[in-house]
């Protein structure tokens, strides 16, 4: 870690760490001025020369920034200090998903509340022309209020909240040709393609979370990258009441939905948002709730091998 508890970055107290990443460096600090705590990510010193790897950190902080809504997680400030560059943001006193899964299967009705939070939080965001394109459990924290989406590192910004024919294509301040942003096991088949990501992709994202969230296995599982690829690109999971036949039908055929081969088939998180709650308020969602049975926490913790440098789970 770069930053001593005590030390200062700008007007904040560095407290502890609380993790680091490809992106960077997160502390838990103290604002003095407003008298509550924040979390600071920071950007690496050696990094800070690397164009592509600051544009990727400013972008991150300005997407989220324009950004309101309970289930995101706000950005309070960014600043340069000492060469750091930093963006401060809401700490969340809560766990990852992932590390909430890694536990155990959820019990469905609240597995099911949880979707409805997230992809009502990205039906925000892509009304505002952002795109996340790396959505997966680490990148959502569990708190007492429920989910709250976070890392807009490698988030993609529309010229317009919608172009012309309606759709949510993608402009702007991404990486060369080739290069695939986003974390592997849960990317969309025309992102691993290199015909890039538009709002669908992002619920694509959302199927392969909510399939591992009501099942406790992820579906599209193998042993190496190209076994990922291929079977995202190729393979049809099976469906997701096969492993527990109380799911209801219509959160199965949502997850299906989710998950299409063809963007134009998949739901706007619009439609997403209203078939969960739909799904959510039916009386099988509330029988299936009370009659799911956890899993034992090895199905599911570790599922993922490494493939970036940092475990995934």
């Amino acid at each position: 870690m770069l930053l001593p508890p005590r030390s200062r970055l700008g007007r904040y107290e560095i407290v502890a760490p609380l993790g680091s990443g490809g992106m960077g460096e997160v502390y838990r600090a103290r604002d003095p001025r407003l008298e509550r705590d924040v979390a600071i990510k920071v950007l690496p010193e050696r990094f800070a020369t690397d164009r592509d790897l600051k544009l990727r950190f400013e972008r991150e902080a300005k997407a989220a920034a324009a950004l309101s809504h309970p289930h995101i997680c706000s950005i309070f400030d960014v600043g340069v200090e000492g060469g750091f560059h930093f963006i401060v943001m809401e700490y969340l006193d809560g766990e990852t998903l992932a590390d909430r899964m890694a536990r155990g299967l959820l019990p469905l009705q609240s597995s099911i509340e949880y979707a409805v939070q997230v992809v009502d939080a990205l039906a925000e965001a892509h009304r505002h022309g952002v795109v996340h394109r790396d959505l997966k459990p680490s990148n959502m924290m569990v708190v007492r209020s429920g989910i709250k989406l976070l890392d807009f590192g490698v988030a993609k910004f529309r010229a317009s909240p919608l172009d012309d024919d309606g759709s949510a294509s993608t402009r702007s301040l991404d990486t060369g040709r080739g290069v695939l942003l986003g974390t592997l096991q849960y990317m969309a088949p025309e992102q691993l393609s290199g015909r890039g990501a538009d709002a669908s992709a992002d619920v694509f994202s959302v199927g392969v979370v909510l399939y591992e969230l009501i099942t406790g296995v992820a579906p599209f599982a193998a042993d190496s990258r190209a076994g990922v690829i291929a079977a995202i690109l190729d393979r049809e999971p099976p469906p997701a009441s096969s492993f527990n036949a109380h799911i209801p039908i219509g959160l199965t055929r949502l997850v299906a939905d989710c998950l299409e081969k063809q963007p134009r088939r998949r739901p706007t998180t619009e439609e997403a948002t209203e078939r969960l709650r739909t799904i959510s308020s039916a009386p099988e969602a509330r029988l299936a709730a009370s009659a799911a049975r956890p899993i034992e926490a090895p199905a599911i913790s570790g599922r993922h091998a490494v493939f970036d440098g940092t475990a995934q789970r």
